[in-house]
């Protein structure tokens, strides 16, 4: 159960990344509104996760997530530059969560 709350905090870490780059600076209410509802959401299930789990392992997992996520969100959602070099990055940040989780 604790992993499954970090692990949807991260997912929400995504869903405030990408509708912060669509609110345009908070310029846009909606999407504004939604990025700290998925913040909000967010920080508390990181929180809650973070009574059982180590401090280092809860947030490198949250971070992780958001960070591959917030990238395949932007190539795909986005069409931003999928070059070799950042796809590897993204690789690299999705083992380092695995191994997060095999040494907790």
């Amino acid at each position: 159960m604790i992993w499954m709350q970090l692990v949807i905090a991260g997912l929400l870490e995504i869903v405030w990344a990408y509708t912060l780059k669509l609110s345009h600076g908070f310029t846009r209410p909606a999407y504004s509104l939604m990025t700290l509802i998925a913040m909000g959401a967010s920080f508390w299930l990181l929180a809650r996760a973070m009574r059982a789990l180590p401090l280092g392992t809860a947030y490198a997992v949250w971070t992780g997530i958001g960070s591959a996520g917030a990238f395949l969100a932007g190539i795909i959602l986005l069409g931003e530059a999928a070059s070799p070099i950042r796809i590897l990055a993204a690789g690299m940040i999705v083992a380092g969560i695995v191994l997060m989780k095999l040494g907790s």
